[in-house]
């Protein structure tokens, strides 16, 4: 597996291998990799001829008061699990080649980040979008595969690509949880065994307005009735959102007609989690 951290190496290969027409798929990380991240190197690794993932914490999706600095990494631990399931390439760059002293260029994808996540943190899409954008540049995929657990970040790279018009196929793919429930995340670890128990409740609330719905429940407002009791007594966590959308446009529905998302965000201690789930009625 070849490791590359210089930008105009990466995109020299890149150029190379579209001028070869051998397909590139791109997975776009943080690191501190968990299967779920694995589950879309597998997935990738059937696309193309060329699977490249990318590591980079990228420092423009951050608040000055959020983690960028505790964020955790373990880039040998992250090259190990990725070699074992079939990466070609990992491309690491600096953050002072991505953006160097004099950057002032960014993207803003306008209304489907707005809510949900974009509410209580506005700058964090427009340091996604950017970073994307320049990360296919880059790497020149003909395939990007994203998880579906960070929903809104999915919805809006998929309206950056066609509004754009990039060359490049986004695909989803399904959220992987742990097996009590918990949705896989690289901040996981940050919870104490207390919040670890009360985080389970975002899961919980998530799989029990799927069974309501399976059975008919059409209405948001009967369905938070029974769903915000699940969080309101825990005293580790503090509910950011809980919203029902439409699952292209973002927008908030009061009712289920086919298919929705439902999607939340919930500070447990010190530690934001977002988790979100597929609603379908008959």
């Amino acid at each position: 597996m070849q490791v590359i951290k210089d930008l105009q190496e990466m995109q020299n290969l890149a150029l190379a291998w579209r001028a070869r027409r051998e397909r590139i798929v791109l997975v776009p990380t943080m690191g501190y990799f968990h299967q779920g991240h694995l589950s879309l190197m597998e997935y990738g690794r059937t696309r193309g001829d060329h699977l490249v993932v990318s590591i980079f914490v990228n420092p423009t999706q951050f608040s000055p008061q959020e983690d960028l600095d505790r964020y955790p990494r373990d880039f040998k631990r992250d090259c190990d699990l990725a070699r074992g399931v079939g990466v070609d390439l990992i491309f690491a760059p600096e953050a002072g080649q991505m953006y160097p002293a004099g950057y002032q260029t960014f993207v803003t994808v306008t209304d489907v980040t707005k809510g949900l996540c974009g509410a209580s943190r506005p700058t964090h899409f427009q340091g996604v979008a950017t970073v994307v954008l320049k990360l296919f540049n880059l790497v020149q995929p003909d395939v990007a595969v994203f998880g579906e657990k960070d929903y809104q970040q999915l919805i809006t790279v998929q309206r950056l690509a066609t509004d754009l018009n990039l060359p490049v196929e986004i695909v989803g793919r399904p959220l992987v949880r742990e097996s009590d429930g918990l949705a896989l995340s690289s901040r996981n670890v940050y919870l104490n065994p207390e919040e670890r128990r009360s985080a389970l409740k975002l899961s919980q609330a998530l799989l029990k307005a799927r069974e309501l719905a399976a059975k008919g429940e059409r209405s948001r407002q009967n369905l938070f009735a029974i769903l915000e009791p699940i969080f309101s007594n825990d005293l580790q966590m503090a509910l950011d959102y809980l919203v029902l959308v439409d699952e292209q446009t973002l927008e908030e529905i009061t009712e289920i007609k086919g298919r929705a998302r439902l999607a939340l965000a919930a500070w447990v201690g010190r530690t934001r989690l977002i988790d979100n789930i597929l609603l379908e009625v008959a």
